[in-house]
C-alpha cells in the first residue's frame, strides 16, 4: 500500500500530538509474552515462521485489507437472471488475500502434519497472530483446522480429504474439490428450533443404497447457522435410522454435479462483517456417513474441541490487541504537560489491561499444548477436555470489558472507525456467542 501524503501545516492550525500509525511493526517480535510462552513449550522450529507470520500481519497493506474486507461485505447470489440456483457467496479481493495469508501459513494444516512436535500450539500461536488483524477470515481457518480431527472417524472419507486440506494452498474457485489446489471445510450443526440442543434437530438422512460408514444418504432439512457458506464441504447432523448421525456434505457431488445446498439469505451480525455466516437448506442433498449411525454428536464432537480451541485464542488475541492500540495511543499523546503513559491513573489502567491480556496469553498456549500431549498422555487430554471448556468461557466473558477499558484509553478517538476500536468492539460479543465460530 502506497503511504498517503499528509499535510500537517495548515493555514488554520499544525497537526501536533497525535499519534503515528500503527503499521509496519512485527506483531510476534513485540509480544513478549507470546515469545516467551512459545518458549517455554521449547519450540524453536516454529519461530522463523512465527516472526514471519509477525511482520506479514503488521504490515501497513495487510492491515488494510481488513478494512476492506469489512467495509465491503459478502454478497449473496441466489439464482441466476434466468431462475437457475447458484447458491453462491461473493467476496471482496481483501478477503481472498487475507484467507490466502492465512492458508499458506498452514494455520488451518501445521497441527496435523506430524514432522514436529507441538503443532496445535504453533496453530494455536500463528492464528493468534491473524485474529489480530483480521477475525473473519478466522472462521473458515479454524472449521478446517478442527475438521480433520472429526474426518479421522471415517479413515477412508479422511484419506480423499486430508490431503487437500494438507496442501497449504487457497483457491476459492468454486469447482470440484478434487479439481482444486486446496479445500476449506465448514460445519453447520444448529437449527432454528433448537440451537445448541442438536437432539432437536429435524433434518432427515436416507440412505441412497447401502447404510453405514461412508455411505451416501440424502439429507432433506435446514440450518439454522452456517458460516462460510463457500467451503468446499461441510460437517453436519442429521437423523438417520440409526439415530442423530454426523455427515460430510461437499458442495458439489462426486459426479461433478451441484449439490443442493441452498442458502437461503445470510446473516446480519453485529460484528464479524467480513465473514459470510448464513441460513442453509438441504433438499435431497448428497452426503456421507462419518462413523456409525447414531454417534453423530460423538463424532462431531471431536471438530467442536478444537474449535474450542480457538474460540479460547480468538479472546487472547483481541485483548492482546487492544492493549497494543491503547498503549501505542497513551504512548504518544500527551495531554496536561505529560504523556498519557506517564499518568499514574493511566499507568494503573494499562496495566491492568496488560496483566489480564499476559494471563490470557498463558493460559491458551498452555490448553494448546495439552491439546499436543492428548494423544499420548489421558490426564493430558481430560485436562484439555475440561480446561478448554473453562477457558473458553472466561476469556470471553472478560473480552468485552477488556476492550472497552482499552477504547476509553483512546478517548473520543477510540469511538471513531478509522481507530479501529469499534471493529474490535463489535467484535468482541461474537466470540463469547460462539456461534459465528461454529461451536
Amino acid at each position: 500500500m502506497t503511504p498517503r501524503a499528509q499535510i500537517a501545516e495548515l493555514r488554520t492550525h499544525d497537526v501536533t500530538n497525535q499519534p503515528p500509525p500503527l503499521t509496519d511493526y512485527n506483531l510476534f517480535e513485540l509480544d513478549t509474552p507470546l515469545r516467551e510462552a512459545m518458549a517455554r513449550q521449547n519450540l524453536d522450529w516454529a519461530e522463523p515462521q512465527l516472526r514471519k507470520m509477525g511482520e506479514v500481519c503488521g504490515r501497513a497493506e495487510t492491515q488494510e485489507w481488513a478494512v476492506l474486507a469489512n467495509r465491503h461485505t459478502p454478497e449473496l447470489q441466489t439464482h441466476d437472471r434466468f431462475g437457475h440456483r447458484l447458491d453462491e457467496v461473493s467476496y471482496h479481493p481483501a478477503y481472498h488475500q487475507l484467507m490466502t495469508l492465512g492458508v499458506e501459513h498452514k494455520v488451518p494444516s501445521i497441527a496435523w502434519q506430524g514432522d514436529r512436535p507441538g503443532g496445535h500450539t504453533v496453530h494455536t500461536a500463528l492464528e493468534y497472530l491473524l485474529f489480530q488483524v483480521e477475525a473473519g477470515v478466522c472462521c473458515p481457518l479454524t472449521m478446517t483446522y478442527a475438521a480433520v480431527a472429526a474426518l479421522r472417524n471415517q479413515p477412508d472419507v479422511a484419506a480423499e480429504w486430508e490431503p487437500r486440506i494438507m496442501a497449504a494452498s487457497y483457491d476459492p474457485r468454486f469447482i470440484p474439490a478434487a479439481e482444486k489446489t486446496g479445500v476449506t471445510v465448514g460445519m453447520a450443526i444448529m437449527e432454528k428450533q433448537g440451537g445448541s440442543d442438536v437432539r432437536a434437530n429435524t433434518t432427515r438422512a436416507v440412505a441412497l443404497g447401502r447404510s453405514g460408514p461412508g455411505e451416501a444418504y440424502a439429507l432433506t432439512g435446514h440450518k439454522w447457522f452456517c458460516s462460510a457458506p463457500m467451503c468446499d464441504a461441510f460437517l453436519t447432523l442429521a437423523y438417520a435410522e440409526g439415530g442423530l448421525s454426523c455427515f460430510l456434505v461437499p458442495r458439489w457431488t462426486p459426479d461433478g454435479a451441484r449439490n443442493p445446498f441452498l442458502i437461503q439469505r445470510l446473516k446480519d451480525k453485529l460484528g464479524n462483517r467480513s465473514n459470510a455466516s448464513s441460513e442453509i437448506e438441504f433438499d435431497d442433498t448428497w452426503g456421507q456417513l462419518l462413523g456409525e449411525e447414531g454417534r453423530g454428536v460423538a463424532t462431531i464432537m471431536d471438530m467442536v474441541q478444537h474449535t474450542r480451541l480457538d474460540t479460547t485464542l480468538a479472546p487472547a488475541a483481541m485483548m492482546r490487541q487492544a492493549v497494543v492500540q491503547a498503549t501505542h495511543h497513551a504512548t504518544h499523546r500527551s495531554a496536561f504537560q505529560r504523556r498519557l503513559v506517564q499518568q499514574p491513573l493511566m499507568r494503573n489502567v494499562l496495566a491492568d489491561l496488560a496483566l489480564e491480556s499476559e494471563a490470557a496469553t498463558a493460559l491458551t498456549i498452555r490448553l494448546a499444548q495439552a491439546f499436543d500431549d492428548a494423544e499420548a498422555d489421558a490426564t493430558a487430554k481430560a485436562f484439555a477436555r475440561i480446561c478448554i471448556a473453562v477457558g473458553k468461557y472466561w476469556l470471553n466473558k472478560r473480552l468485552p470489558n477488556v476492550v472497552y477499558e482499552a477504547m476509553e484509553c483512546l478517548g473520543g478517538a477510540g469511538y471513531v472507525e478509522d481507530s479501529g476500536m469499534p471493529r474490535l468492539y463489535r467484535e468482541a460479543p461474537s466470540t463469547a456467542s460462539g456461534k459465528v465460530r461454529a461451536t
